[in-house]
């Protein structure tokens, strides 16, 4: 663990308070680093996973001797040099080749780690396509039940989301949603854990498009998708999952983040807001009826239907 530094100049003192939990946090900084043996296509994933979220990953080019899954007191100090709370490794070894390992950290320490292997990869730059501009923000398409059902694929699903969430915004602008990353879950769980078994053959395609949007003839326009890259096909191997009682403080919202409650208005199951008005009893002996003109109205029109009734009875 990095010691306390104590800010010996306004300049450190204001990086040490960027540093500090804050109520609203700032975007998460992810960090690529490789491993002491890795294979051009580990080396090819790390770039391109990093070109997805350009504005706050830091890509290491150099060999580093870390083991997370044995060892994690280096990847510790890495995380917090760098002040960052996401981290992807890569390694290739003949027992797990075309390793990555993606991982979060709370409090200074590894929050969670999921260990995939890639069966197939075709990087960005062999698909000779547009490529989204920098900064924006995707767009995620999750399919699969196994998504709403296993322990591990909720986990990788919320992994994803939190490496390529960025900057919260208030409203969208159409024009600025480019790609989108699609991510489909194949095969069963049968395991009482929802844990990965040794046998388990399911799959995880990882795909990404650009949204190319046309003219229709209406207001909506037409949205098509491009083929972007890189597609990864990544199978599941070592996972490392949160204890329940960090995972809940790790989650946990302030309470100035909470929204306050009103009293007597809710929410019902669609989504819409529903709300309660108490009314006093209405004392109907007090309502004033005699200058009303649509009362009176009335009782000259009945005058006049009565009047020409009498007539046509004595004709």
């Amino acid at each position: 663990m990095l010691k306390t530094i104590k800010p010996k100049n306004a300049r450190t003192k204001r990086i040490l308070k960027k540093r500090e939990p804050k109520v609203e946090e700032n975007v998460k900084t992810a960090i690529f680093i490789r491993g002491s043996t890795t294979s051009q296509v580990v080396n090819d994933a790390l770039s391109d996973l990093c070109r997805l979220r350009r504005s706050n990953s830091i890509n290491f080019t150099k060999k580093n001797n870390i083991h997370p899954f044995d060892d994690d007191t280096s990847l510790d100090f890495y995380c917090a040099k760098n002040d960052s709370s996401l981290f992807v490794i890569g390694s290739h070894s003949k027992k797990r080749p075309h390793n990555l390992v993606f991982g979060r950290m709370f409090d200074g320490q590894v929050l969670d780690m999921i260990e995939v292997g890639i069966e197939k990869a075709i990087t960005m730059n062999e698909i000779k396509t547009p490529k989204c501009s920098m900064g924006m923000k995707p767009l995620f398409i999750f399919n699969g039940e196994l998504f709403e059902t296993s322990q591990v694929h909720k986990t990788f699903k919320n992994m994803m989301l939190d490496f390529y969430r960025g900057q919260t915004m208030e409203s969208i602008n159409v024009s600025g949603l480019e790609y989108v990353i699609s991510i489909t879950a194949t095969g069963s769980i049968t395991s009482s854990d929802n844990t990965v078994p040794s046998t388990f053959d399911g799959k995880i395609f990882f795909r990404v498009y650009t949204i190319q949007m046309t003219k229709s003839g209406q207001k909506v326009p037409r949205v098509e998708l491009e083929d972007m890259g890189p597609n990864y096909e990544f199978k599941f191997r070592r996972t490392r999952f949160a204890k329940e009682e960090v995972y809940k403080i790790a989650t946990k919202i302030p309470k100035t983040l909470k929204p306050k409650k009103v009293k007597n208005v809710g929410v019902n199951e669609i989504g819409d807001k529903v709300g309660r008005i108490h009314v006093g009893r209405q004392d109907l002996g007090k309502l004033q009826t005699r200058k009303m003109k649509g009362l009176k109205r009335m009782s000259e029109d009945n005058d006049r239907t009565e009047d020409w009734s009498r007539k046509k009875r004595k004709a």
